[in-house]
């Protein structure tokens, strides 16, 4: 199983990860959010939000994976965003996801 999801279902079960659009928008804003993940299927209008937010408040933000798949890792229905409010859970799923787009952009 990838390591990204298997972190965030760790970080979800230590109430770690709150997601959808209003709850990810308020955590970064209140400057809880230390990790926001938008899927990659995500309309172009919530990617850039959530783009310019973040770039804002100066929280990392990575593009990554489906709503479906984002939603089923935490146990809820399709999810298009979450955020990570524990730092040492956003570091290491940052270096997974570091890891993961590494993988995907080689040749091999």
């Amino acid at each position: 199983m990838n390591k990204v999801y298997s972190m965030l279902g760790l970080a979800m079960k230590a109430g770690k990860v709150v997601s959808g659009e209003f709850a990810t928008d308020k955590s970064v804003k209140s400057g809880k959010a230390w990790l926001v993940i938008v899927s990659e299927d995500a309309s172009n209008n919530t990617k850039k939000m959530f783009s310019n937010m973040c770039e804002f408040y100066k929280v990392p933000r990575y593009f990554y994976g489906t709503k479906e798949k984002l939603g089923h890792t935490i146990g809820k229905a399709m999810r298009s965003s979450l955020a990570i409010t524990d730092e040492n859970f956003a570091k290491s799923i940052m270096k997974h996801l570091e890891e993961s787009v590494n993988r995907e952009g080689e040749e091999e």
